[in-house]
């Protein structure tokens, strides 16, 4: 997802913090892509965005029902694909 100009400065997506620099927002999207951004399933991107959360990266997890946030229906999806007997 790219780079974009907003008021008030950069952002990388369509929501979440607003970056002074267009450097700053290009850092956090590597940042994203390199913790495993959309590969691996819902669940796998919620584990990565944890993980960025811990290590600083200023984000937010989504309140269930607001925009960009996963669906009841995402994760009834989600449990028909998911491994048996992994625990991660």
């Amino acid at each position: 997802m790219p780079v974009h100009k907003v008021k008030g400065g950069y952002k990388w997506g369509k929501t979440g913090k607003v970056y002074k620099t267009k450097a700053e927002a290009e850092k956090q999207g590597k940042a994203i892509y390199a913790s495993g951004y959309a590969t691996g399933g819902l669940y796998a991107n919620i584990h990565a965005k944890r993980k960025r959360i811990a290590a600083g990266s200023g984000e937010k997890m989504r309140k269930p029902g607001t925009k960009g946030a996963p669906s009841a229906k995402a994760f009834k999806q989600a449990a028909k694909t998911a491994k048996k007997g992994t625990n991660t």
